[in-house]
Formats: C-alpha cells, sequence, structure tokens
C-alpha cells in the first residue's frame, strides 16, 4: 500500500475519534453544562450536520485544487474548531464548534476518499478504502476510550485538547507527505460538475447510499448512549466504560478488515448476511441490556457487524458512483453522516418513553428496515429484463 494511505488514515483516526468520543464523555458534559443526557448527545447529531453539509460542499469547491492544500486546510479548520470547543462552557458555542470541525472533516473525508480512488488501481480499491477507514477504527479502539480516560481524570475537556493536538501533528504529516497532483488520472478533475450530480440518478448507487444511512444511524444510535447503557443499564462502573468502547472498537476493526477483503467478491453476501445479524445484535441487546456479561459479549459482535457491513457499502457506493470521480466520497461520506444525524435524535427522543434500552430498540428497528430495503431491491433486480 502507498504511504499516503497511512498518512490519511492517521488524519482520519484523529478525526474519527473526535466524531466518536462523545460516546464517553456525554455523562460528563451533562452535568458541567448542566443539560439532559438527551441533549448532550445531540452534539453527535450536530456534528453529523456539518458532516452532510461540508462533504458535497468542501468536494465540490475544492475540485479543481491540488489535494495537499484542500485536505491541509481542512484539517488547520478541524483544530481551530477543538480548541474553541475546549474553551466555551456555553452548549450553544460547544454545539457551534462541532458543526465546524465536521464541515472541515467531512471535506477532508471526501477528498480523502476520492483521492483514493484516483491513484489505486479498480482492483485494490476495496482495500485502499478499508484502509483509510482502519483509522476510524483504531480510533474506536484507542482514540476514543483514550478520550474517555481523560475526560475522567481532568473533565471531558481535556479529551477535546487532546484531538487538537493530534490533529495538529496530523496536519504537518499530511501537508508533507500528500503530493499537489495524483499522476495520470488528474483529468479526472475535469469532469463536469452537472454530470458528476447526474450520477445520483443511478438506481444502484441511490439503494446503496440509503442503505449507507440506516445502518450508519443504527450504529451510532446505539453507540452514542453506550455510556450510560453501560453505567446505569447494566450497572458497570465508570472506569469501564472505555475498555466496552475499546471491545465495541475492536469488533470494528476486525469488521472493516473483513470488508475490504470480502467487498470486492462478496458484497452480497456480506450484506445478506451482515444486515439481519445486525437486527439479531441490535435486539438481544435491547432485552439484554441489564446483563453486564451479554453487554461484554455484545460490543465487539455489533462492532464488527456494524462496521462490516458499513465498509462494504461504502465500497459499493463508490464503485457504483463511478461517473462521479471528483464527488463520489462526497455522496457517501453524506450518506453515512445523515445516519449519524437522524440516529442520535432518534435515539435521543426513544430514551423517554422506553427509558436507555430505547435507543438499542431504534437501532434493531433502522437495521431491520435496511434488510428490507435490500431484499426489495434484490426483487426488482430479479424481476428485471435481461439486456
Amino acid at each position: 500500500m502507498p504511504v499516503l494511505l497511512y498518512v490519511l488514515a492517521v488524519a482520519v483516526f484523529a478525526q474519527g475519534t473526535s466524531e466518536f468520543v462523545l460516546a464517553g464523555l456525554v455523562p460528563g458534559i451533562s452535568t458541567d453544562l448542566d443539560i439532559s443526557i438527551a441533549q448532550a448527545g445531540y452534539l453527535t447529531s450536530g456534528f453529523a450536520v456539518g458532516m452532510v453539509v461540508g462533504a458535497p460542499l468542501t468536494a465540490a469547491l475544492g475540485r479543481r485544487l491540488p489535494p495537499r492544500w484542500t485536505l491541509s486546510v481542512c484539517l488547520l479548520v478541524f483544530v481551530g474548531a477543538h480548541m474553541a470547543g475546549a474553551l466555551t462552557d456555553q452548549f450553544a458555542v460547544l454545539l457551534g464548534t462541532r458543526f465546524v470541525a465536521a464541515v472541515a472533516n467531512a471535506g477532508f473525508l471526501a477528498v480523502a476518499l476520492t483521492t483514493v480512488t484516483r491513484f489505486v488501481p479498480p482492483g485494490r480499491q476495496a482495500r485502499a478504502l478499508a484502509a483509510i477507514l482502519s483509522g476510524t477504527t483504531l480510533a474506536l479502539i484507542a482514540g476514543v476510550p483514550a478520550g474517555a480516560f481523560l475526560g475522567e481524570l481532568w473533565g471531558w475537556r481535556s479529551a477535546l485538547w487532546a484531538i487538537a493536538g493530534v490533529s495538529a501533528l496530523a496536519l504537518v504529516a499530511v501537508a508533507t507527505l500528500t503530493p499537489s497532483r495524483l499522476g495520470p488520472q488528474e483529468p479526472h478533475a475535469r469532469v463536469d460538475l452537472r454530470a458528476e450530480l447526474g450520477a445520483l440518478r443511478s438506481p444502484d448507487l441511490l439503494c446503496h447510499l440509503a442503505l449507507g444511512v440506516l445502518v450508519n444511524g443504527a450504529t451510532f444510535c446505539a453507540f452514542t448512549f453506550l455510556a450510560p447503557l453501560v453505567t446505569d443499564a447494566a450497572g458497570l462502573g465508570t472506569a469501564l466504560v472505555p475498555v466496552v468502547l475499546a471491545l465495541f472498537g475492536l469488533g470494528a476493526f476486525a469488521g472493516v478488515s473483513a470488508a475490504g477483503r470480502l467487498a470486492g467478491a462478496h458484497t452480497r453476501l456480506v450484506l445478506g448476511l451482515g444486515m439481519p445479524a445486525l437486527v439479531a445484535g441490535w435486539a438481544l441487546w435491547a432485552v439484554l441490556a441489564s446483563n453486564a456479561p451479554a453487554v461484554w459479549a455484545l460490543a465487539p459482535v455489533q462492532g464488527a457487524l456494524s462496521f462490516a457491513v458499513g465498509g462494504t457499502l461504502i465500497a459499493r457506493s463508490m464503485a457504483a458512483a463511478h461517473g462521479a470521480p471528483t464527488m463520489g466520497g462526497a455522496y457517501s461520506t453524506v450518506a453515512l453522516n445523515l445516519g449519524a444525524l437522524v440516529g442520535p435524535v432518534l435515539g435521543g427522543l426513544a430514551i423517554g418513553p422506553l427509558g436507555l434500552t430505547g435507543p438499542v430498540l431504534v437501532s434493531a428497528a433502522l437495521a431491520a428496515a435496511a434488510v428490507v430495503l435490500w431484499c426489495a431491491a434484490g426483487r426488482r433486480r430479479a424481476a428485471a429484463p435481461l439486456g
């Protein structure tokens, strides 16, 4: 794999830590800012709104610029937003900094995904995309538990300062090692923007983007409220929250690694088996939420299934967006973060009538909707006339 993939993965690690770290900081933020758990969870949705806005906007504005400049500016804004967030004591300001950081994060990820597909041969793109996404899963394994640990020791603000520091180091590496030009495939950047937007008329692309919304919505719905699920529902101590987060992350790393190897030739197998398994896993977690051993067992399993399916959907969406060489990464980023927007909102609304198991029940419902859509799309493919 080219060194650039690992450089981008390091940057995605820093940004992924920020995106997921609130799962371990929600209780502390709720107490410090005197807001409800559900309201603190909306910080995740605010981040997702920024991701949805930032991905297509940055990809469209930066499509003719050298990737080194676009990626570096996105990281610079990301660092500044985290410094501002760490200094505020107002929920509205914190929410605003999360939005700005997310816009920068989305722009970086969209350009990074597109950059990968422009210098990696088609047969190796699924593995290359998995390498980039490994930064996210490593964030779950190491970054998020470390952030939760820092939050326990010195408060949630220390986690934001740490993310700003790691992101600054990533900025130096990206600015130094990312080439200004990507070689012979660079002319693709001149494809007309209207033609790229026309790729959204593809039923195959739209189906996989919709599946990404549902599956990622299920993932973020439960993950955002994982800390109170572990402490209040399962009765585990707060010191064990980082451990459960790390187990989820280890499963996610295994899942995205498997997706990188299987997504090319076995997409239907991964999705056809993985999505029903997700439904069963989230439903089982809801039933056994107060059973500590079940939580220990389900955390890595659901992490693996969520990211195996999610990683496969990203690879399939990028392949289906072949008519949008500079915007394809933005489409996938928007779909995944629409899920990250809707999931926590629905989970927060479900806490009132259903208690802390509400988010997990919503996750099961979203995953079930993905299964229904996948089956309906399969029937349409089977009924379509040949030729």
